[in-house]
């Protein structure tokens, strides 16, 4: 394996970063259960990768039922409580520090078993995630009912494939 083309040709480095606040407001609220931290989206970091922290509140359970990404990788990474991985196979309380990464194709699924949980979630090469999300927390906000078919078609839009 090889270091990836050049995204940078200046010859000095410049003043570009971004820092994120560990105590600033979230981005999103999905319902009552979910706050999401668009830390870099695909469009901040050039497509290169999408990170959001994910805080689940509440009740235990939730989280996507078992799907798959035709076009990126996922990544979890826990930061506290216990959150619920699947890897397309089994189901494993993880517990902070814990680490999952799924390849384009691989099932997976989270869920926060025992309560309030925080995840990293990293998505590469960078996608359009927020309007996935977003769409989500519209949903929910208004109480609307999907059809199959419509939930088919929100899926297909966000290369998210249930299984």
């Amino acid at each position: 394996m090889s270091y990836p083309k050049e995204l940078f040709h200046g010859d000095k480095g410049e003043v570009s970063g971004t820092l994120w606040k560990g105590g600033s407001a979230p981005d999103l609220v999905i319902g009552e259960r979910s706050k999401v931290h668009y830390l870099a989206t695909g469009e901040s970091t050039g497509g290169q990768y999408g990170l959001y922290r994910w805080d689940m509140g509440g009740e235990p359970g939730g989280g996507p039922g078992a799907h798959f990404h035709r076009t990126m990788s996922e990544s979890f990474f826990v930061l506290s409580g216990t959150v619920g991985l699947y890897d397309g196979e089994h189901w494993v309380n993880a517990a902070p520090g814990d680490f999952l990464f799924v390849p384009p194709g691989g099932i997976h699924a989270f869920s926060n078993p025992e309560g309030p949980a925080s995840m990293l979630v990293l998505f590469a090469p960078g996608a359009p995630r927020e309007a996935y999300f977003e769409e989500l927390a519209e949903i929910v906000a208004s109480g609307r009912q999907l059809s199959e078919q419509e939930w088919a078609d929100l899926y297909r839009r966000h290369d998210q494939y249930m299984v």
